[in-house]
């Protein structure tokens, strides 16, 4: 086997556990992050972590006390014991008008060439495919929504292919999806999407 990706030489391991057959296996002291662990916080969850800086940076979905859905910063020096921000992310807009943002949920994270990109799940008018980036962790800026509503749960491949981004999506409707059928799409700027592929489908049981 052959693993194409940064070292990660501090990353947190737990042997497997005696008699277990699994090919992964849980953490024995999971929850990792309690949902209460941030300020004003329900829940806590859907977290999508990286290496930076020879520790680790996360984005994570936070629900409020109000079951408002946002999503927050984090870092950890272990990869166990984070600490999240108060406040959601405040992202600079990079879009020819501000994009709304009814809600952000299901963040994912990979690095791309010389930056972070964020995905999420984002209200625009129901959901879609927020998408954002960020050199340090420090500043976020957004840009133009990836789909059309209504879509949910966008995953950038790590790399490029064929010398364009590329994503997996999951069409949707507007309320707890019943079905869950995935698509490829790639763009050459991150901007204007097309080239969709119907990748699989869930048949007869849905996923969410």
């Amino acid at each position: 086997m052959k693993i194409i990706a940064q070292s990660l030489p501090n990353i947190p391991w737990e042997d497997r556990p005696s008699g277990s057959s699994e090919l992964l296996w849980r953490y024995s002291k999971n929850p990792i992050i309690k949902r209460d662990e941030a300020k004003g916080s329900n829940s806590i969850f859907n977290s999508a972590v990286v290496p930076f800086n020879e520790k680790f940076a996360g984005v994570f979905r936070v629900d409020d006390r109000q079951r408002r859905m946002n999503i927050r910063r984090g870092f950890s020096e272990d990869g166990i014991n984070w600490k999240i921000d108060d406040e959601p992310i405040n992202f600079i807009q990079e879009t020819k008008d501000p994009v709304e943002s009814e809600y952000k949920y299901d963040p994912r994270v990979v690095f791309i060439e010389d930056r972070y990109w964020i995905t999420w799940c984002n209200g625009y008018h129901g959901p879609t495919i927020g998408v954002g980036y960020t050199y340090d962790f420090e500043k976020f800026y957004q840009i133009e929504n990836a789909f059309l509503p209504f879509n949910r749960n966008g995953v950038l491949f790590p790399r490029k292919i064929n010398g364009k981004y590329a994503m997996l999506s999951r069409p949707s409707d507007n309320g707890h999806t019943p079905f869950g059928d995935i698509f490829y799409s790639e763009s050459p700027d991150m901007v204007h999407w097309g080239v969709h592929r119907y990748v699989m489908g869930a048949g007869y049981t849905p996923w969410c």
